[in-house]
């Protein structure tokens, strides 16, 4: 696999540069169509478009905190006002001038300007068709994500189709959620479907890049999310037509070795370089910053070691015995060393640190040099998605083999755990598993809000003592800094 395959960012509207093999060009100053007609800019175009999912505004820092709100973990980190953004959030505090607030909302817009971008320019390229197609697909599926994300934590936003020029309307309005799901999310990720090429017609250099199976994974999500059942049950099979398996040992999702990274398993992942020289905060930075943020602090374990995302008890006393996840996801005093050093209770404020993105200072030295990729989508959350799409729609027996197929990995291999459930019991099995297989990867909160119109967050977070949270809290306010710059854009209700 390349050392990187989307590296990019804008000056003034677009300004495209990258690190692959297949573009060596030098960056383009002037962003007007007559410059970005050949194949070599369309693909940077494209490239350019992924990067801010990298970014800590999104995956690298933001997504993966929101397991720290839904109550699977707390901050720890070095105390004081360290991360005094997201205790704001976790302890249902926070305002609109909450900077984590900010980031959410900011962090996916460049990436919409950059779809916007190559969707204005690339279908009108003298260019291969199938790299045509390709780039188009790529956008595509990318503009909807970064609105899928949007629009989950916020609801209405402001909807933007177009690249942004001088002279613009830069105060929209928000619209609905609805008309976004429905205008811009579906829509694209069908075309996306159709454009891209399988995982497999890819060639190593280009291993990373959204897929059709990516797409249809995602569109499966959406679907799920909206209560379209049967619609996300189709997607979901889809995603399994395409060859995807699980892999055989759960850590081999994770890992900062090559072979941890784009397995048989992942449909889309964010991918890093590692042994950047660029600052830590930097949009440029390409290192992943899992491991730094989540291994034990200052116990030098891994490169950095901030000691954040400390799992609590709670979420501990959700394993079931012999079940295999937990000692490859969580720290705990007891369990297998780590690189031959004994994990020790008081290395955190819970007694117990995250594992699973964990990487040893032999392959990872320092905080800037992890090339681990962030899992956004696989194959087991697809399983879990059907089987939960599948009891919903009064096929419970039917949810029961794809449950099991991720159980069974995880080591729980008696089926008659998952068999003869009713729909309330399997739910309740199926929520709890989503919970444990997909630890830390960023899904518990969106799957908590998205539950029962939001009341099973509310209920879980009363039930750990988390009193303040309200139904305002459901989604995030809209950063007040926004709203100074923009009066058409109106603070959601309760802020």
């Amino acid at each position: 696999m390349k050392k990187i395959l989307y590296t990019g960012l804008f000056l003034f509207a677009t300004l495209f540069t990258s690190c692959s093999d297949f573009l060596d060009k030098e960056p383009f100053e002037d962003p007007s169509a007559e410059t970005i007609k050949d194949e070599a800019s369309a693909i940077a175009m494209t490239n350019a478009a992924y990067q801010p999912m990298q970014r800590p505004k999104l995956y690298n820092m933001r997504i993966w905190a929101l397991d720290i709100v839904a109550g699977n973990s707390e901050v720890g980190a070095g105390g004081g006002d360290d991360g005094i953004e997201t205790i704001q959030l976790a302890n249902f505090v926070a305002g609109p001038d909450n900077f984590a607030a900010v980031d959410l909302w900011r962090g996916p817009n460049p990436g919409i300007l950059y779809c916007n971008t190559v969707l204005a320019n690339v279908p009108g390229m003298d260019i291969n068709e199938n790299i045509k197609n390709r780039c188009i697909g790529e956008a595509k599926f990318l503009r909807a994500s970064y609105y899928f994300i949007l629009v989950q934590l916020f609801g209405d936003v402001p909807m933007s189709l177009t690249p942004t020029n001088p002279g613009d309307n830069l105060f929209s309005e928000r619209v609905s959620k609805d008309k976004i799901y429905n205008e811009v999310i579906i829509p694209d990720l069908l075309e996306a479907i159709e454009l891209l090429p399988r995982r497999e017609d890819y060639s190593s250099s280009d291993l990373g890049r959204a897929s059709r199976g990516a797409a249809a994974g995602m569109l499966a999500k959406v679907y799920l999310t909206l209560g379209q059942y049967q619609k996300c049950v189709d997607m979901c099979n889809r995603v399994e037509s395409l060859g995807y398996v699980l892999n055989p040992d759960y850590s081999d999702c994770f890992g900062g070795e090559e072979k941890h990274k784009n397995t048989a398993e992942s449909l889309f992942e964010i991918q890093y370089f590692g042994l950047t020289n660029a600052d830590f905060w930097s949009d440029e930075n390409q290192a992943c910053w899992l491991s730094t943020y989540m291994g034990p602090r200052n116990a030098n374990w891994v490169g950095g070691g901030y000691g954040w995302n400390q799992p609590t008890q709670e979420f501990m006393n959700q394993y079931e015995p012999g079940d295999l996840r937990k000692d490859k996801t969580v720290l705990y005093e007891g369990c297998p060393s780590f690189e031959g050093k004994p994990y020790k209770s008081t290395m955190s404020y819970t007694g117990h640190n995250v594992r699973k993105f964990l990487v040893p200072l032999t392959i990872s030295p320092d905080y800037n040099t992890n090339s681990a990729s962030i899992i956004v989508l696989r194959y087991a959350d697809v399983l879990l998605m059907k089987a939960e799409a599948l009891n919903e729609l009064g096929s419970t027996t039917d949810a029961e083999e794809p449950l099991y197929q991720v159980r069974n990995r995880a080591g729980l291999t008696d089926k008659s755990d998952v068999e003869n459930l009713s729909q309330e019991e399997m739910r309740n099995r199926i929520r709890k598993e989503r919970r444990i297989e997909l630890a830390f990867e960023g899904h518990r909160w969106f799957d908590m809000i998205r539950w029962d119109g939001g009341q099973y967050a509310l209920d879980f977070l009363h039930s750990i003592g988390k009193v303040n949270a309200q139904k305002k809290h459901l989604l995030l306010p809209i950063p007040q800094k926004e709203i100074d710059a923009n009066p058409n854009l109106k603070q959601n209700p309760g802020y």
